[in-house]
């Protein structure tokens, strides 16, 4: 398999280097009860605006109907990978709090969580793919959320399989080198 770690400009934290999204997972491999407690803790000790903690997750399981409703609003390519993961995330943004006041920053604030449990995740030895290729209002219809609770993406988690279990488009950027644009291309001001 081509190297997974990124080829940065800058040191960076390892974790930081070697995280990668794959769409392999061993159907197999099954997340031990507790095993994603540590990726949670370091999602809630995530930073949010006014410490509001807009952050809220649906966690299935391989095999649970909660899974199975989820997989059920996959979209694209994700329907022909994702399945075989140990277990998906459904993070929801809290846009509004029960009183009906916006929350502005919520969905940068998941964004935040969802970044610390990827990569504690990532430390413990799990992969993550997260995708945005879900049907939004299945996810609300199957889990009967209230209109402030908007779903924003889903995270695949479980341990690497073998990219030959792959239809031949998704294998090849499976094994393709990752890439990113260069440091220079994001940096819009630096005075």
């Amino acid at each position: 398999m081509t190297p997974r770690t990124a080829q940065t400009s800058a040191p960076v934290l390892e974790h930081i280097a070697t995280r990668w999204s794959p769409r392999s997972f061993d159907g197999e491999h099954a997340i031990p009860e507790g095993a994603l407690r540590g990726a949670f803790e370091a999602a809630r000790w995530s930073a949010s605006a006014n410490n509001t903690q807009p952050w809220r997750f649906i966690v299935a399981r391989r095999g649970s109907e909660t899974f199975r409703k989820i997989e059920d609003t996959l979209v694209g390519f994700n329907r022909l990978w994702a399945g075989s993961a140990a277990a998906m995330v459904v993070n929801i943004a809290e846009t509004h709090d029960a009183d009906g006041a916006p929350r502005v920053w919520a969905e940068y604030d998941l964004g935040q969580a969802v970044a610390h449990l990827v990569m504690q995740a990532h430390s413990e030895g799990l992969h993550t793919h997260q995708m945005g290729g879900f049907d939004r209002e299945a996810i609300r219809a199957a889990f009967e959320l209230e209109d402030r609770f908007l779903p924003i993406s889903i995270v695949a988690i479980g341990a690497i399989g073998s990219p030959e279990q792959l239809p031949e488009q998704l294998r090849e950027r499976e094994l393709a080198p990752r890439t990113r644009l260069p440091l220079e291309d994001l940096i819009l001001l630096n005075d």
